[in-house]
């Protein structure tokens, strides 16, 4: 199984065209409000520290680049050749690895536990955005990759994030600009149910250790300066939970 036609070209026109200058684009936003909060929030639930971690659709590997120092081996993963190219060429210094994966993809997903056994994974915003129908074959990656002892970080935007977004989309001055690229390839923000993510990893197995809601910082701010933040709700998922 692969993930649907549609939902990977959206991802690979859109890396292709995003600007390759950091913060350029709509939830790119630096490491210390995104991964650097969330960081300590998985920690207190590694079962082995030593464990590699695995950024699951990395983009263009800020977050991955961040996690590189703070385990023994990070790999950022991403469906589209264009994010990995832009990853790759701003991490240009080898601190750590990217490759193309397809992560609904059992047999890819089953061979890079493999070569790497048990890992931790981080995935932000990754499965909201899935086609419905690979939802469900995405958090089965997820409990392939963590395998007995590894432990996953997953943020996604809650139900609220999408209204946020719609009602940032219909401004009267318009659309954020760094939002554009985001609506001009029909990707959908915030369009699984809140529920359904924590139902999703517990159907693949998996039970959850925490959880928690908080805002998602992104790269663009309002007529006041201030950040735009949407609503996010966060898993700690692992083997027995």
């Amino acid at each position: 199984m692969s993930v649907t036609s549609r939902y990977k070209d959206a991802w690979e026109g859109f890396w292709r065209e995003a600007p390759g200058e950091p913060g350029a684009v709509f939830w790119d936003a630096e490491p210390a409000v995104t991964a650097g909060v969330h960081l300590p929030l998985l920690e207190p639930h590694l079962a082995a520290s030593a464990l590699p971690l695995v950024d699951l659709g990395c983009g263009n590997g800020t977050q991955t680049r961040f996690l590189a120092g703070r385990f023994p081996k990070v790999l950022g993963v991403d469906l589209a050749p264009a994010a990995i190219d832009h990853a790759r060429q701003q991490g240009k210094d080898g601190e750590v690895e990217f490759r193309v994966l397809d992560a609904v993809d059992a047999s890819a997903v089953g061979r890079l536990h493999a070569e790497l056994g048990d890992a931790n994974v981080y995935m932000r915003g990754v499965l909201h955005q899935c086609e419905p129908q690979d939802r469900a074959a995405l958090a089965e990656s997820v409990a392939t990759l963590v395998g007995a002892t590894g432990r996953a970080f997953v943020v996604e935007l809650a139900e609220a994030a999408g209204r946020a977004i719609a009602g940032l989309a219909q401004s009267p001055s318009g659309p954020p600009a760094k939002l554009l690229p985001v609506l001009r390839h029909g990707i959908a923000p915030g369009a699984v149910a809140d529920a359904e993510m924590p139902a999703c990893f517990r159907s693949a197995g998996l039970g959850i250790l925490a959880s928690g809601a908080l805002p998602l910082a992104t790269t663009e701010h309002g007529p006041d300066g201030a950040r735009v933040e949407v609503p996010s709700n966060w898993l700690v998922v692992g083997r027995n939970g």
